[in-house]
């Protein structure tokens, strides 16, 4: 059989073989059998695929002849050189290509070797350069690959022609290159490089000498090279003067016989020159002749040479001068104001250090004063509650005698200094702004109100005035003391203020978020003008009574209100009365609790049958104290000091139904030093109440703190009987300072 895999040439010839030896073996038989039919009959067919391929191959040697044909007239058609290199040798060339260098064309043959040909690049007598060596693009091409760019070298040749060589591999195996040449162009861009140097030098000149500044170039001699007309002018020297070539003495000796340049400049040329050599250049500012000043900039340039600049400056030097003058002149001005600025400060400084230590010393007098109410009110206010208990016995003792009208009028006057005692305290506190003097919390408005009836009740008797209560039960944010206080001052203000058959009236009606509790009366009223003052100490209106009171209470109301954030206004009519109302939040959170008032009238026939500890280091209050609790049926244990009061308990062998104690007592000595070590020697949480000067509302706080009920000096007695009952009955919690339970505040 036939391989077809074996070159054509050859399976023709085999096959022409097996077609003779089929033919001859058919002449030789007489009887071919089908066998051998079939096998003539393959060598039939075979015989004439060999024909059809014979004439497909010369129809493909025809194309491909003819292709060659067609790219060798490409090639020589082309304006460009064109090489083919097929694994590094020559495969086609252009004629173009092959005679670029004449030298060396004979030997551009195929099969060349392509660094083979880069070398005699090199050596052929027509090239005149190249932009890159040779040797190193024929290295580089070895190690390019098809995707790499193309690599161009820029080659001149003999005569100004230019060539492009481009070299581009476009297969492993292929790298071609084209011959461009760029003669026209590199010529083309040479005249346009020319033309644009020739602009330049041309503009460059313009400018030079158009220039303000006067500029000349100087040989490494010291000749005059070039310059501009402005550096003449400026000189003041002719053109002749500056002819190139002429050298500077020259040049300096004309400026010196027509005195355009000082012998001072001239002597500190030859050190200006060393020293432009030294550093590379040099500034100075000379004067010229005529008056005139110029600014010399003198650079070294690198071949030697050294440039000069000569600006005129004579205006700006002159309105430096006058600028300097002014500054001088103003610097003068500036120093005398600030001798009189510094005379004014020390003064300012010696006025403020004056005012520093006035207002040190008025804070100092302030604390002093303070220090000194707050000492001296337990003292102040010892004998009037001492004088009230004793009064208070009087009363008692001469109830069916004629000096019952005597001993009434003593404890009126006692009253009064009380209240006028009372509101000092309290203009003194509220004027130091302590924050620790007020402690709000919810307060039961109706409860208030209530105390304030039962406490005032007795002064509108005694004044027929007709005194009633619109009863409430809102809670507001106060501080319990302070506004039952001030409540209090405008109830008997206005109990003061009302004649005989007069009324009063106070509660409250709400308004949004707010309530406002309204004191009403139908006393003389307030003219206009003298409403914006009467909040003011010491001051009345000018329709009050002689006698009627110094003017503290509404003071002593204006300032609480103002320190507790609630607002107070007055109208006022005279002849028909005034109405003074003071405006709080609600509390709407709070839970309202029935008021625990105390019936105090309700009291006063009844016995007080109980154990009382009196501790008090006031002999008179203490004498006082105890008359008052035997006469309520009262058996009472009177003390000076805790260590008496536990000594009498222990006598005893058993706890007191309630405990009565100052709370500033000698020395360190305290009550509620005292209540302490009775309920933890008894062992029991007796009952107790703290009388006391003191209104601080840390004395306030201990007391709640401890289950203490507080009740300050002088102390009501009613209401003292009341709290008395009800923290025995009820076990309550403490009071406040005003003898108000927790609860009523």
């Amino acid at each position: 059989m036939v391989d077809p895999r074996a070159p054509l040439p050859e399976q023709v010839k085999r096959q022409s073989k097996i077609i003779d030896a089929l033919v001859r073996r058919a002449s030789q038989q007489k009887d071919v059998g089908p066998s051998a039919y079939r096998a003539f009959q393959s060598a039939i067919d075979l015989q004439q695929q060999v024909a059809a391929q014979t004439l497909e191959l010369e129809s493909a040697r025809y194309e491909r002849e003819r292709t060659r044909k067609a790219l060798v007239e490409a090639l020589a058609s082309m304006e460009e050189g064109f090489a083919l290199f097929t694994d590094g040798r020559l495969n086609i060339c252009n004629e173009l290509f092959k005679e670029l260098l004449p030298d060396i064309s004979g030997m551009v043959v195929p099969q060349l070797e392509l660094r083979l040909y880069f070398d005699l690049m090199v050596n052929s007598r027509f090239l005149v350069s190249t932009n890159s060596k040779l040797d190193i693009v024929s290295k580089a091409l070895e190690e390019a690959g098809p995707s790499d760019p193309a690599v161009s070298i820029v080659a001149e040749l003999l005569r100004d022609r230019w060539y492009q060589l481009s070299v581009q591999k476009t297969s492993p195996e292929n790298t071609v290159l084209l011959l461009t040449e760029i003669t026209t162009l590199v010529q083309h861009n040479r005249r346009e490089k020319e033309n644009l140097i020739d602009q330049q030098e041309d503009y460059l000149q313009a400018v030079f000498q158009n220039m303000s500044a006067g500029v000349c170039t100087f040989s490494a001699e010291g000749q005059v090279m070039m310059h501009n007309g402005r550096f003449g002018d400026i000189l003041g020297v002719p053109l002749s003067a500056l002819q190139p070539g002429t050298p500077v003495q020259s040049l300096l000796s004309y400026m010196t016989h027509r005195n355009l340049i000082e012998d001072s400049v001239l002597a500190q040329m030859e050190a200006w020159q060393q020293d432009m050599v030294n550093k590379g250049s040099l500034s100075r500012r000379v004067p010229h002749g005529g008056g005139r000043v110029l600014d010399v900039y003198a650079n070294l340039l690198p071949d030697g040479h050294f440039l000069v600049e000569l600006k005129d400056v004579t205006l700006e030097a002159r309105s430096t001068e006058l600028l300097e003058n002014r500054v001088m002149e103003r610097t003068a001005e500036l120093t005398r104001a600030n001798a009189e600025l510094t005379s004014q400060y020390e003064e300012k400084a010696r006025v403020e250090e004056e005012l520093r230590i006035s207002k040190e010393r008025a804070e100092a007098a302030v604390s002093s004063k303070t220090r000194f109410l707050a000492a001296a009110s337990h003292d102040l206010l010892q004998p009037i509650n001492a004088a009230k208990l004793l009064i208070s016995t009087l009363e008692e003792t001469t109830r069916e005698t004629r000096f019952l009208p005597m001993v009434e009028r003593l404890g009126g006057a006692f009253a009064s200094a009380e209240y006028l005692l009372h509101s000092l305290l309290d203009i003194s506190r509220l004027e130091s702004a302590d924050p620790d003097m007020v402690s709000p919390s919810d307060v039961n408005l109706g409860a208030i109100m209530m105390g304030v009836k039962s406490d005032q009740m007795l002064l509108a008797e005694q004044k027929s005035v007709q005194l009633d209560v619109v009863p409430s039960s809102v809670f507001v944010r106060s501080d319990p003391v302070y506004l039952l206080r001030s409540v209090q001052n405008l109830v008997v203000n206005a109990i003061q203020y009302t004649n005989m058959g007069g009324r009063v009236l106070f509660g409250c009606r709400r308004k949004g978020d707010k309530i406002i509790l309204e004191v009403w009366d139908t006393g003389i009223g307030i003219r206009r003008r003298d409403q914006a003052r009467i909040f003011d100490e010491f001051t009345r209106a000018e329709n009050v009574p002689i006698g009627s009171g110094v003017g503290l209470g509404l003071s002593v109301v204006d300032r609480a209100c103002r320190l507790l954030g609630h607002r107070l206004s007055v109208r006022s009519k005279p002849g028909l009365g005034s109405v003074f109302s003071i405006e709080m939040d609600i509390v709407h959170s709070a839970t309202p609790v029935a008021a625990q008032h105390i019936p105090v009238r309700e009291l006063e026939a009844e016995s007080v049958d109980h154990i009382v500890v009196v501790i008090e280091n006031d002999a008179d209050v203490l004498y006082g104290t105890t008359q008052w609790l035997e006469q309520w049926g009262a058996s009472v244990l009177s003390a000076s000091s805790t260590q008496q009061a536990v000594e009498f308990v222990k006598d005893m062998g058993m706890a007191p139904d309630i405990i009565l104690a100052d709370y500033q007592l000698d020395g360190a000595d305290t009550g509620i030093r005292a209540i302490a070590e009775i309920r933890a020697m008894t062992g029991a949480q007796v009952p107790a109440i703290l009388v006391t000067a003191d209104r601080s509302e840390t004395v306030r706080r201990t007391g709640e703190k401890n289950n203490i009920s507080v009740m300050t000096k002088p102390a009501d007695l009613l209401r003292l009987r009341g709290l008395i009952e009800w923290k025995i009955r009820s076990n309550a919690p403490p009071t406040d300072r005003s003898g108000q339970t927790k609860q009523e505040v």
